[in-house]
Parts: C-alpha cells; sequence; structure tokens
C-alpha cells in the first residue's frame, strides 16, 4: 500500500518519472518495514521481552539487501567514471547536473560522498546491483539508464574503449538486448556504420529491409510510449527518437532511397 502512495506523492512532488520511482522505494521500505515488524513481534513476541526501536532496525537491516536509486545509479555512474583510470571533472559535473534535475533538494552532499566512497572502492558490487534494478525496474527504464550512463561517457568529448566495456557489462547484467544496448551506444560512439547500428540492422541490408527496420524502431521508441512518466525522460525519449530518425535520413542520402 505505502509503495503506491509514496510514488504518487513522489511524481507529484518532484513532476518527474524518478521522482515517482524514489517515492515507490521509500513506500516499499515502508511496507518492508511493517513486514518485517509483525515478523519480528511474532518471533520474539513470547518470551516476555518487550522489543525496542533499535532491535527492529538492526533485524531490519540484517535482512534488507535493496538499495536507494540513487545510491544505486551512483554506483554504476562510479564504475564508468573509473573505467577507463581517471575521473575527470566533466564527468562530475555530468553526475551532478544529472542528479539536481532528477531529485532536485533531496540530492546533496551526502549523495556525493557515498560516489566518493564508490569511487575510491576496488570493487563495486555490480552484478547485485544490477540484478536488483532488474527486478525492480521495466526493460524501458533500464534502456534509458544506459542513455545515462553513456552521457557519462561521453562528457568529455570522446567514449573510450574501456568505458563501452563497462557500460556492455552493465547492460547485460541489466537484461537488456544486444541490439538495444548496439542501438544506444551508436549515438555516443559513431563509425561508419553506426546510422545501421542505431536502427538495428547491417550496412549490406536493403532498401526494404532498412524502411522496415525505420518503422519498427520509431513504433519502439516513440514518446507517446513513455508521455505517462517524468519530463526528464519524456526528454530522453524524444532525443531517442530524434537520433533514430536522423540515422534514418543519413542512410536515405546517402543511398539515394525516397
Amino acid at each position: 500500500m505505502f509503495k503506491f502512495i509514496f510514488a504518487i506523492l513522489g511524481y507529484v512532488v518532484f513532476r518527474s518519472f524518478w521522482g515517482g520511482l524514489l517515492g515507490f522505494f521509500i513506500g516499499t521500505g515502508a511496507d518492508n518495514y511493517q513486514q518485517l515488524k509483525m515478523q519480528f513481534q511474532a518471533q520474539n513476541g513470547g518470551n516476555g521481552r518487550q522489543f525496542t526501536a533499535e532491535d527492529l532496525f538492526n533485524y531490519y537491516q540484517q535482512r534488507s539487501t535493496t538499495n536507494d536509486v540513487p545510491t544505486m545509479l551512483m554506483a554504476l555512474s562510479a564504475a564508468v567514471m573509473k573505467a577507463d583510470g581517471k575521473v575527470l571533472k566533466s564527468e562530475l559535473n555530468y553526475v551532478k547536473t544529472f542528479f539536481n534535475q532528477q531529485f532536485g533538494p533531496q540530492f546533496g552532499r551526502q549523495h556525493l560522498q557515498t560516489l566518493k566512497q564508490f569511487l575510491d572502492s576496488d570493487e563495486i558490487p555490480l552484478q547485485r546491483i544490477c540484478g536488483d534494478i532488474r527486478v525492480r525496474m521495466q526493460p524501458p527504464v533500464r534502456v534509458q539508464l544506459l542513455h545515462y550512463l553513456f552521457g557519462i561517457a561521453k562528457a568529455d568529448g570522446d567514449v573510450s574503449p574501456s568505458e563501452i566495456n563497462v557500460i556492455q557489462r552493465i547492460a547485460e547484467m541489466l537484461g537488456v538486448s544486444r541490439a538495444d544496448f548496439e542501438s544506444v551506444k551508436n549515438m555516443f560512439y559513431r563509425n561508419v556504420d553506426s546510422d545501421y547500428k542505431i536502427l538495428g540492422v547491417e550496412s549490406t541490408a536493403t532498401d526494404d529491409e532498412i524502411k522496415k527496420a525505420y518503422r519498427k524502431m520509431a513504433i519502439k521508441f516513440h514518446p507517446d510510449k513513455v508521455s505517462q512518466m517524468g519530463e526528464e525522460y519524456q526528454k530522453g525519449a524524444k532525443e531517442k527518437f530524434q537520433k533514430i530518425q536522423d540515422s534514418y535520413e543519413a542512410i536515405k542520402k546517402q543511398r539515394g532511397m525516397k
């Protein structure tokens, strides 16, 4: 019950999809707290001892493996920022701008400290974090996360092979298809075949195959599909849709297609 109430409140307060998602996680924590409280009472109610708030918190902490949304995103951000062996100010500014837009006043020094902890860590538990995200987030949201991560990589003007490798690992752990990964990657890391990769076809495809692929991608990633979500999410969807259109037009021009 609480997860739905907080999801609605988060969306109303922050007017964004991420605000609603943050509210959902907070509400889920409240629901889990109530459930754990009943479990704790059932297990300890008959021993004659009255439990304290600290007892209940310890009980919850021992069983809680779920990270909050900003923490999970900070972990993924740190993995990409560390990929090429140097953390740049442009990358940090990109992350700070993104979090300020998504979480507003809820984003502060505490989150930057969390980011620093992940940056200083020898190993980030990506498998567990991505597994958590995979269970809790729908496929379109996970694909949108790749846009954010490639945005970090591109913040210095260049996407390195090591950054691509890390994001590809994350994509696989998130359950994002290879085709969707390649499509997003080629929006940031361009080569001679990038326009084809964005449409999900090879450069040897026929004109009819290219037209069919474009129509499929245009339907799959049309902004109307996320019209009920937050403004920032819609903005990302529109940018992605525009890049699909730009790639199609570039191929048409190159081939002289009508």
